[in-house]
């Protein structure tokens, strides 16, 4: 697919994650095929541009094309202050939060709070496309609530802005992230505009992703939590989209392999002391519903050394090989748990 000049290699598209999609897990992820994968939410605050959390989210050393940067604010001009500052640094792709339901992000009104003042939305939208020379895209969800769902006017306005992709999370502000997503907005909105839509919520699956494309003729899909601990997901739903068929499930090896490079990878961009912190939930995520994993997770977050963290997650998987050559989970349905958890 493209968006605007910029040819994307498929369909699948990582999204935007606070605490999660930083520079290693976005690399990971395009190791396993995601499209494209989506920066955390950097602030449109120019005050913080100094600090270490916003530099470092602005850092794409060695990101492989294209790199897409998520923005979030209320102030037009601040938000295409920040979408100039992104793309003198790298970015290929702006995309701008009107999704995030989080009540720190709506209490400053941005994030999916903007939802509630459409007029808004147009300055902001208009004012990023027209700061850079590089496509903008938006994030949304399909409204505020239930009884405001204005996924389709939002829409309008962005393709009237300028706005080259629009992605849609299947749950209104007040649903946050609990029930089901529903598609039938995102079908909807599809069927409205011309611009390329992807389509955001419970996608779990190669199977859910094939349904979701079907179902609302979406140009792509944008899968969250579902790669947390997961990346190799995307490989998993390219191959099923263009054969029809399931790979095998990866090998215990290759998780070995796979969650030593990426806590490595996170020691190296945060530094031990915070690389070692946030490894931890990535570990859990790894090994969420395997055998005997509960007790190595509670150990594991005591743990205070790289050295020790490395070492106990080689003795556990090596301990696992005892069961299978493939990932043993303790019951199928912990499979489902570990995707969602």
């Amino acid at each position: 697919m493209k968006i605007s000049n910029l040819s994307i290699k498929n369909n699948l598209f990582l999204a935007p994650m606070a605490g999660v999609t930083d520079r290693p897990f976005r690399m990971l992820c395009k190791s396993f095929g995601a499209g494209v994968a989506v920066s955390e939410m950097v602030t449109s605050n120019s005050l913080l541009y100094g600090s270490e959390k916003t530099k470092r989210r602005a850092n794409h050393d060695g990101e492989v094309d294209p790199i897409s940067v998520q923005i979030a604010g209320a102030d037009p001009k601040m938000m295409a202050d920040a979408a100039k500052y992104n793309r003198d640094r790298g970015a290929q792709i702006i995309d701008i939060n009107m999704g995030c339901p989080a009540k720190k992000i709506c209490n400053v009104m941005a994030g999916s709070a903007l939802l509630k003042h459409e007029k808004l939305v147009g300055d902001i939208l208009e004012a990023v496309v027209n700061s850079v020379d590089i496509p903008v895209t938006l994030k949304i969800r399909t409204g505020w609530d239930k009884d405001n769902r204005n996924a389709l006017k939002i829409a309008r306005i962005a393709e009237e802005s300028g706005i080259k992709a629009l992605t849609i999370h299947g749950r209104t502000r007040a649903c946050l992230y609990r029930g089901d997503a529903e598609y039938d907005t995102i079908a909807n909105v599809k069927q409205n505009i011309a611009i390329p839509v992807i389509a955001n919520g419970d996608i779990t699956s190669p199977e859910k992703a094939q349904f979701v494309l079907n179902y609302t003729k979406a140009d792509a899909v944008m899968i969250g939590r579902a790669a947390q601990g997961r990346p190799w997901i995307f490989r998993e739903i390219e191959h099923f989209l263009e054969t029809g068929a399931h790979l095998p499930l990866p090998t215990i090896n290759e998780i070995q392999k796979t969650t030593i490079k990426h806590v490595i990878d996170l020691y190296g961009f945060y530094g031990e002391e915070t690389g070692l912190r946030v490894a931890r939930k990535h570990i859990s995520w790894y090994t969420k519903g395997l055998k005997n994993s509960a007790q190595f997770r509670a150990d594991m977050n005591r743990l205070e050394s790289c050295d020790d963290q490395i070492s106990s997650i080689n003795h556990y998987f090596n301990s696992l090989r005892e069961f299978s050559t493939f990932i043993p989970y303790e019951e199928e349905n912990k499979i489902n748990e570990a995707l969602l958890a």
